[in-house]
């Protein structure tokens, strides 16, 4: 079976709104590929290993390819895609100098080519995440897996914004938490929450592939009854003015842990919610993050009546430990 390839020359800023342009169009799969500046340092903290060279896309560009079926209507998922990426620069997102283009490809090119670069990686102190389709063996008694096998959706921990959550949360879960993480993605969050010890955690995401495939990660790793996987804008599935606080959804509110992994601009829409959401005390992890956007989430979350605690940095990503007060 052949596919088209649309592939577009953007930033790291801008690439999961697009990614998202692309799925929405109709993309059967999403690929991205980041700057891998030659002499940029690699993180070996926890013992990485790398098995290929970095790319030559110049800092802070990306190059994201999506791939659509035979007969679709190529001409309207450009115009539609490219209407979208001018749109963003109206909430200040910097897509560069974008650049389109379209190859006719077979399937076996892509479909399952990416997963040669996916191999097990160890995220923190405590988590390594392991590819369905690989072999590994725990260093240490105190090593947890996390078995992943991420489809179209987005989170392999590979990303700055991942393992930014997962060493964050690796700091915050101390042991019987119910968590919710919204923009669950490939669930790589919810599961490393409980790898660490969490009790409950409450998956939420838009896109219905997500929550797809969320909820088949939980149940390799076998916890599908520690997480309920919905789909749902943000944090609008559940009622923070109710004074009823069993949510039907395996949590109890208040929580003390919150996590996203979404864009900055998102991130600053639902602040109010998530202080709702919260616990007196109660911890916010916000992730994805670029570097230009620090400033104004910051002041935001502040303005919410959050505190910041804490920052980590991976490349030009930043996570914020924010504690309600």
């Amino acid at each position: 079976m052949y596919w088209h390839e649309l592939t577009i020359h953007t930033t790291e800023e801008s690439q999961e709104m697009i990614s998202n342009f692309l799925h929405e169009a109709g993309a059967g799969g999403v690929a991205i590929e980041e700057s891998g500046t030659l002499n940029k340092q690699r993180d070996t903290s926890y013992g990485q290993w790398y098995e290929h060279d970095l790319n030559d896309i110049p800092e802070g560009q990306a190059v994201i390819q999506g791939y659509f079926a035979d007969g679709t209507d190529l001409q309207a998922v450009e115009a539609e895609v490219k209407s979208r990426i001018d749109e963003l620069s109206g909430f200040n997102i910097d897509t560069g100098d974008v650049k389109m283009s379209w190859r006719r490809v077979h399937e076996d090119d892509w479909a399952n080519a990416w997963k040669q670069y996916f191999k097990p990686i160890r995220v923190s102190e405590r988590l390594t995440i392991k590819p369905t389709w690989e072999d590994y063996k725990p260093e240490s008694e105190n090593e947890q897996i996390i078995e992943l096998d991420p489809g179209m959706a987005f989170g392999t921990g590979t990303h700055p914004t991942t393992s930014l959550c997962l060493r964050t949360l690796e700091t915050v879960i101390t042991g019987g938490e119910e968590v919710i993480d919204v923009g669950t993605g490939s669930g790589i969050l919810a599961i490393g929450a409980l790898k660490l010890g969490a009790r409950h955690v409450l998956a939420i995401d838009l896109d219905p592939v997500a929550v797809a495939s969320a909820a088949e990660n939980v149940s390799l790793n076998g916890l599908s009854d520690q997480v309920t996987v919905r789909e749902g804008d943000l944090l609008k599935i559940i009622d923070t003015q109710s004074g009823d606080k069993n949510t039907g959804l395996g949590v109890t509110l208040p929580v003390p842990v919150v996590v996203a992994n979404i864009l900055a601009e998102i991130i600053v829409l639902f602040i109010d919610d998530v202080y709702k959401a919260l616990q007196p005390n109660g911890i916010y992890i916000a992730s994805g993050i670029y570097k230009n956007k620090e400033d104004l989430v910051e002041q935001e979350l502040i303005k919410g009546g959050f505190v910041i605690e804490a920052k980590h940095r991976d490349e030009d990503w930043i996570a914020m430990v924010a504690r309600k007060v």
